[in-house]
């Protein structure tokens, strides 16, 4: 298959890198020139695209020419800067998608847009999103974008904390001390998981809808991070326990259930090796 993927970031780049071994065509973008290099170097076609509230920076209609399969992997950068406007960047995309006549988008989003609470809900897809978070709100109007929309099917991934080869959250946590929600679950996804889901739906060509990307244990945050950080040898993080924790719990179960998705993987990984 041809397959474009928007943002080859941490994830995107690994995740054309598999693309390329199972011998698909795979266009790729960056924000700096200067990563064009790696892409190609990876077989992956590069191009510089940048999307603005206004408009799009780059080649944007040859980077989708004939593509099959549009995988959307941008950050929405909205933590950085909580006056973007992420859902005005994304509605500019959508009318290029329609005339590239592609059969799919695959867009990877956040466990975010569900709200941490003090009685620690458990949430699936069919569960409310967080309409009092910007990003959240943000979040659900682009996913919306995509599955309303009558041109094209989609699939939207809603990824828990991304863990994987030189990324976990212990070495920011390390520490550290009067860390809130001690209690709170733990909602993290490896690297590896997450290109095994996309690959998984982008089998799916009729689906259009919603699923969660989530190791399906939740330690409790102080537990799990301290017993990461033992294993790594550095210091423990310190939790404050003297207000009450709030937070959630994603399920994977329709992944898991409906597309056979075994998660094992993920729990050596977070707990031992690849962090």
């Amino acid at each position: 298959m041809k397959i474009s993927i928007l943002g080859c970031g941490w994830l995107g780049l690994e995740l054309g890198k598999r693309l390329r071994q199972e011998n698909h065509e795979v266009k790729g973008s960056v924000t700096r020139s200067e990563r064009m290099a790696e892409l190609r170097s990876a077989g992956i076609v590069p191009y510089s695209i940048k999307l603005f509230e206004k408009g799009i920076q780059g080649d944007i209609r040859s980077f989708l020419s004939g593509a099959n399969i549009l995988i959307i992997d941008i950050p929405p950068g909205l933590r950085k800067n909580p006056e973007a406007n992420f859902v005005k960047k994304i509605r500019n995309l959508i009318p290029y998608i329609e005339k590239s006549h592609l059969q799919k988008v695959i867009f990877t989003s956040s466990t975010s847009v569900y709200q941490d609470s003090e009685n620690i809900p458990v949430y699936d897809e069919n569960s409310e999103t967080d309409n009092t978070n910007n990003i959240a709100v943000q979040l659900r109007n682009v996913e919306l974008l995509f599955l309303n929309n009558e041109n094209f099917n989609a699939s939207i991934l809603r990824f828990g904390g991304l863990i994987g080869p030189v990324r976990h959250p212990v070495k920011f946590l390390s520490g550290r001390t009067g860390l809130k929600n001690p209690k709170a679950p733990v909602n993290l996804v490896h690297q590896e998981d997450c290109i095994r889901a996309v690959c998984k739906l982008m089998e799916l060509k009729e689906d259009n809808s919603v699923w969660n990307v989530v190791y399906p244990e939740n330690p409790e945050k102080e537990q799990y991070y301290s017993q990461v950080a033992r294993t790594k040898n550095v210091p423990l993080p310190k939790f404050d326990h003297t207000q009450p924790s709030v937070g959630k719990k994603i399920s994977s179960a329709k992944l898991i259930d409906q597309l056979k998705f075994g998660a094992a993987i993920v729990l050596r990984r977070v707990l031992v090796n690849d962090v």
